[in-house]
């Protein structure tokens, strides 16, 4: 008899193909959106590098391949993002890119809420300065 294994919130979601197509989303609106301008400065000219490692990052946090732990070790999220200045109008305007991009990408309106509490409790987690 197999045993059953729970579905992961990375294969709800649908995949290496769905991640991959939620962060080039995520990334185009905080590379295009003017009210995302002060979080997109945070970023180097080149937004690909960013782009790899978010899709590496996630695809281990959701329960996919551990791609990100494998290349750079634990990923200390909060240690990572200290050296940016991450107030609460830089996390705003990244959960609104992320939001905007979960509703562009993910049809499971259970499953978009839990993303969307993912990633704000995670966001506040990474806010380092007042403001």
């Amino acid at each position: 008899m197999s045993e059953v294994t729970p579905e992961t919130i990375y294969q709800r979601l649908g995949g290496e193909s769905a991640l991959r197509a939620l962060v080039q989303c995520f990334y185009r609106y905080m590379n295009e959106w003017p009210e995302a301008g002060t979080v997109r400065g945070l970023h180097g000219a080149d937004l690909s590098g960013a782009e790899s490692k978010l899709f590496q990052f996630l695809s281990g946090w959701l329960g996919g391949p551990d791609l990100y732990w494998e290349e750079f070790g634990h990923p200390r999220l909060r240690m990572r993002h200290l050296p940016f200045p991450i107030g609460t109008h830089e996390r705003d305007q990244w959960l609104l890119c992320m939001n905007k991009a979960l509703e562009e990408n993910v049809a499971d309106t259970e499953l978009r809420i839990l993303l969307e509490r993912f990633f704000a409790k995670t966001a506040e987690h990474l806010t380092n300065r007042p403001g």
